[in-house]
């Protein structure tokens, strides 16, 4: 061999480790028994800790304790636990989202299925704010043997953690979702929960697309003054869907500390001193901006920074916090954050849009149980500019489509 060149290693296939047993059975079958966890665990000499853990797939148990178990409920081992077929090792196709990964961004994506379709979502899409605090379910790890020219698919290598079928996705624009994602991992029946940002206008597109579970909206009718209900029926015709109230906030300009710029109403915003940076098209406050300026006779190319557009509430506040910009339309709880003043405008309802066919799903039932919570409410609240007096409210959606059928 030439002196100076090094044998290369041979490469090696690392086959993945077998798919795990989980508990799927086991708590069904307890209950169907009518045995309490307690009741269970001393009959098979176990703590009701340890049955707790094996029950939500945090303990596997060894083949003697199954099989007591087992022979305890009346069922066959293979009843009580299955492989999972998305734990280590397992790998998935599915349909990539926002848009063709570039080469220099991260593999890392979360994953979620619905109905007979998996969705794939590199995190770098969520923005920077979202990329190093939203733990991935797996890594992308190229295309898909099948894919093919009208959907671009991807396989992804699942982490042990993942769970792809009690992922609920939510799209909307208000990061206080988030709070909720914690209560849901550390639920008995344990969910995963991801917030998604979009404007209002997207956040129901992806929903109509059948690519998210639920789609949240904050849209002010303006002949009406009614919230959301009339948007929704703009969108999604006849589609059978149930509107939970999240919470309500203050919405309003985003100025400076202290208002430097005396900002007081959108007619301020025509001033030559005056900059705005703006939202997306679509977005609950950029419809709100243009119904402002419509009633103050105002038009885009009157506005400084009108073409300027970011993509969240956080990412507005950012702007004027940085000085980039003078003013834009935001939340309170975005303002307080980032120690801005603000010039509150209206009050609005943050509603969440669910089909009927997702109100069953797990993620969702414990989406809605965490709203109802005094914990989750006490969170929201503190973050300034919220109110939970509506959180959780039912508004159903078909109650008003059969009225407007009536009518006709």
């Amino acid at each position: 061999m030439p002196r100076g060149r090094r044998k290369r290693p041979a490469k090696t296939h690392v086959a993945p480790p077998a798919p795990e047993p989980r508990a799927e059975g086991l708590r069904a079958a307890r209950i169907e028994r009518g045995l309490s966890q307690a009741e269970l665990a001393r009959a098979v000499g176990l703590t009701r800790q340890a049955l707790y853990a094996i029950e939500s797939n945090i303990y596997l148990p060894n083949v003697t304790v199954a099989l007591r178990l087992a022979q305890q409920l009346g069922r066959r081992v293979e009843d009580l636990f299955c492989l999972d077929t998305t734990a280590a090792g397992a790998s998935v196709d599915g349909e990539l989202l926002g848009g063709a990964a570039r080469p220099s961004t991260s593999p890392r994506a979360k994953v979620w299925s619905m109905g007979d379709r998996t969705f794939v979502l590199p995190i770098d899409r969520l923005g920077a704010g979202l990329a190093y605090s939203t733990p991935a379910d797996g890594l992308i790890v190229g295309p898909a043997p099948s894919a093919g020219r009208a959907r671009r698919r991807v396989r992804v290598q699942l982490f042990p953690s993942a769970l792809v079928d009690r992922q609920v996705v939510v799209a909307g624009c208000d990061p206080a979702i988030n709070l909720v994602a914690e209560r849901l991992r550390r639920h008995r029946d344990p969910a995963s929960l991801l917030g998604w940002p979009m404007g209002s206008t997207a956040a129901i597109q992806a929903l109509k697309r059948g690519e998210v579970h639920v789609a949240g909206l904050h849209v002010v009718d303006p002949r009406s003054g009614q919230p959301n209900l009339p948007f929704v029926r703009r969108h999604l015709a006849d589609q059978p869907v149930t509107l939970v109230t999240f919470a309500s906030w203050e919405a309003g300009f985003m100025v400076g500390a202290g208002n430097p710029k005396a900002i007081r109403s959108a007619a301020d915003l025509a001033r030559k001193d005056v900059r705005l940076v703006n939202r997306e098209e679509g977005s609950g406050a950029r419809l709100l901006l243009d119904q402002l300026l419509k009633a103050e006779g105002l038009g885009a190319k009157q506005l400084r920074g009108y073409a300027d557009i970011v993509s969240s509430h956080l990412d507005v506040g950012r702007r004027v916090a940085e000085g980039h910009a003078d003013v834009g339309l935001g939340v309170e709880s975005i303002a307080r954050l980032l120690g801005l003043g603000f010039v509150p405008v209206q009050t609005e309802r943050f509603d969440l849009v669910i089909p009927s066919a997702f109100t069953s799903h797990p993620g969702v039932e414990r989406l809605l149980e965490a709203l109802v919570s005094r914990d989750v409410r006490a969170e929201i609240e503190a973050l300034g500019g919220y109110s939970t007096r509506e959180t959780g409210k039912v508004v159903e959606q078909e109650r008003v489509l059969l009225k407007r059928h009536k009518v006709k």
